[in-house]
């Protein structure tokens, strides 16, 4: 090849992925490696971030890991500055909507304020960058019968979701102030094998595992009769991704479309592992949330339309995968 068709050849797109040490952050991480991407990933401490997801998918390597701390512009700028991302994918803040109700401060900030220096940091920034913002279904509440569209209400009824609401709007604000390509993915619940047992979907997997394999333990659960859209965490990456690639930045619901409860989810899994669940769980008022949402349903025909994307699997194939996983960590 000559010099003159090296000097030719375009730079691969960068990306700069926000929360990188959680479940969608290593998913992405390997959707866009396998585009061609140079990915850096973020942590408050790289020399202490969670690498179970990483390494996992065998993307560690290949990932460049630098420390920043999303509620501090001065550390937000200088990351962008020194990575100089043509993309990037806001995926950090406090994840768990339970632990809100004890830490609603680091919940507001790690979310809202984190949110807005990226915003700025990105509006200041002397290039062109696509923003990305994880947003969240808890922002609807309790949906009813009328399954949540782009342009359902928000009515948030935990600290985690008013964060994420807040968090939407600014970008929301952003985009029509500057002109900016931000955009925001109301994602409904995602799970996978990489979910870390404080979530409650993850908990009930590799208990019943566990139970399979010998385990004389008693699941205890708080509210079964909540109904949530279970769907597969690769297939929501793909769709943050596919936001980023409109010729115009616009706000996306994803979700299955299918709606069931948790009780539905416990006896999926425990099927699984032919059990009973009946016989091994107990509820226990001391997990009840001071207030929750009871029924998240969702209306994804926006995606599908505008970006060409759908579930690849509904929550039954999404707890089978989940199940075969953790059979297999409980056997090795």
């Amino acid at each position: 090849m000559s010099s003159e068709s090296a000097a030719a050849a375009p730079l691969p797109r960068r990306a700069l992925i926000f929360g990188i040490g959680g479940q969608d952050g290593a998913y992405l991480a390997r959707l866009l490696l396998g585009k061609g991407y140079v990915v850096v990933g973020t942590s408050r401490d790289a020399s202490s971030i969670n690498l179970r997801g990483l390494k996992l998918l065998g993307i560690e390597a290949r990932v460049t890991l630098v420390s920043a701390a999303p509620n501090d512009f001065r550390s937000v700028f200088q990351t962008l500055l020194k990575a100089q991302p043509d993309e990037i994918y806001n995926l950090a803040g406090q994840t768990s909507v339970g632990l809100s109700f004890e830490q609603p401060v680091e919940t507001i900030e790690s979310i809202s304020i984190g949110t807005l220096n990226l915003l700025e940091a990105a509006r200041l920034a002397e290039r062109p960058i696509r923003l990305y913002n994880a947003g969240s279904s808890e922002c609807f509440g309790d949906t009813g019968d009328m399954p949540a569209t782009e342009g359902t209400p928000f009515r948030p009824r935990s600290p985690y979701a008013v964060a994420k609401a807040c968090a939407h709007n600014l970008v929301a604000n952003y985009r029509d102030a500057y002109a900016m390509y931000a955009c925001t993915g109301v994602l409904f619940n995602h799970e996978s094998p990489l979910r870390p047992e404080r979530f409650v979907t993850q908990k009930i997997v590799r208990a019943a595992a566990r139970i399979a394999g010998g385990s004389n333990e008693l699941l205890k659960l708080g509210n079964l009769d909540i109904h949530r859209d279970w769907g597969w965490a690769p297939d929501y990456v793909e769709a943050m991704w596919r936001m980023l690639q409109q010729q115009q930045p616009d706000d996306f619901v994803i979700a299955t479309g299918r709606t069931v409860s948790l009780a539905h989810f416990v006896a999926q899994a425990f099927e699984h592992f032919g059990l009973d669940w009946r016989r091994h769980t107990q509820q226990d008022a001391c997990l009840l949330r001071p207030s929750d949402v009871r029924y998240g349903g969702a209306d994804p025909t926006r995606a599908r339309q505008r970006l060409g994307w759908q579930a690849s699997r509904g929550v039954d194939e999404v707890v089978a995968g989940m199940c075969e996983a953790a059979g297999a960590e409980v056997r090795s």
